[in-house]
C-alpha cells in the first residue's frame, strides 16, 4: 500500500464517520447559519477531533475498551446534557417571536440566547463533543483500530487523512451553511431545525441511556 492510499482510507472512514447526523454537526450548522461565532466552534471540533484521532492512532483505543467505568459516566453526563439542550431547541421552536435570522435582533432562540457569547459557544461545543462516548468509540476506538492495520508508519498517514476529512467536513458545513441564509429568513424553517435538533439530541441521549450497563 502506497502512503498516498493510507491517507486516502483515511479520509474516507473518516470522513464517512463525522458526516453522520450527530449533536455536534447539528450544532455546528446552526452557529453556522446563525453567523455566530463560526470560527471557534468549527475550530473546537477540528482541534477535539484531531487530538481523538491521534489518540486512537497511538492506540489509546485499548485502553477505552478496558475502563468501561468512564464510558458509563460519559454516557450519564452527556445523556442529561442532551436532554437539557433538547429541551432548550424545542422551546426555541415553540416560540414564534424568538425566531429571526438577524442575529443584532436577537438572533434564533431570542433574547439573551440569540446573543450568546463566544465562552458559551465554545463550552457548549465542547460538551456536545466531549460528553458524547460515541466519540470515543468511533474515533478512537473504530479509527484507532483501522489505523493500526496499516502498519507503524502507515498508521499514522491514515490518521492525517482523518484530520484531514474533519477539517474539510466542519469548514464546510459551519461556513457552508451561510448558503442556506436566504431560506432561514422565515420563522417556520427555524422552528423546522429546532425541532429536528430537539429530536436528534433526544435520539442520541436514548441510545446514551440505553447503552448503560443494568
Amino acid at each position: 500500500m502506497t502512503p498516498l492510499s493510507a491517507v486516502v482510507a483515511g479520509f474516507g472512514t473518516g470522513l464517512s464517520l463525522i458526516a453522520a447526523i450527530g449533536a455536534q454537526n447539528a450544532f455546528v450548522l446552526r452557529q453556522g447559519i446563525r453567523r455566530r461565532h463560526v470560527g471557534a466552534v468549527v475550530a473546537v471540533c477540528i482541534l477535539s477531533d484531531a487530538a481523538l484521532i491521534l489518540a486512537g492512532a497511538a492506540g489509546m483505543g485499548a485502553l477505552v475498551e478496558a475502563a468501561p467505568w468512564a464510558l458509563t459516566a460519559a454516557r450519564v453526563g452527556g445523556a442529561v446534557f442532551l436532554t437539557g439542550y433538547a429541551a432548550l431547541a424545542l422551546r426555541r421552536s415553540l416560540r414564534p417571536a424568538a425566531l429571526t435570522v438577524d442575529a443584532s435582533a436577537g438572533g434564533p432562540g431570542g433574547g439573551s440566547a440569540g446573543r450568546g457569547s463566544l465562552a458559551a459557544a465554545v463550552l457548549a461545543c465542547l460538551a456536545l463533543t466531549w460528553l458524547n462516548p460515541h466519540v470515543y468509540l468511533d474515533t478512537v476506538v473504530l479509527l484507532g483500530s483501522v489505523a493500526a492495520t496499516h502498519g507503524e508508519a502507515g498508521r499514522w498517514r491514515f490518521a492525517a487523512g482523518a484530520v484531514i476529512a474533519s477539517v474539510v467536513w466542519f469548514a464546510a458545513i459551519g461556513y457552508g451553511a451561510r448558503a442556506l441564509r436566504g431560506l432561514f429568513a422565515r420563522p417556520v424553517a427555524w422552528r423546522v431545525l429546532d425541532a429536528v435538533v430537539a429530536a436528534v439530541m433526544l435520539a442520541l441521549a436514548a441510545s446514551l441511556v440505553a447503552g448503560i450497563p443494568g
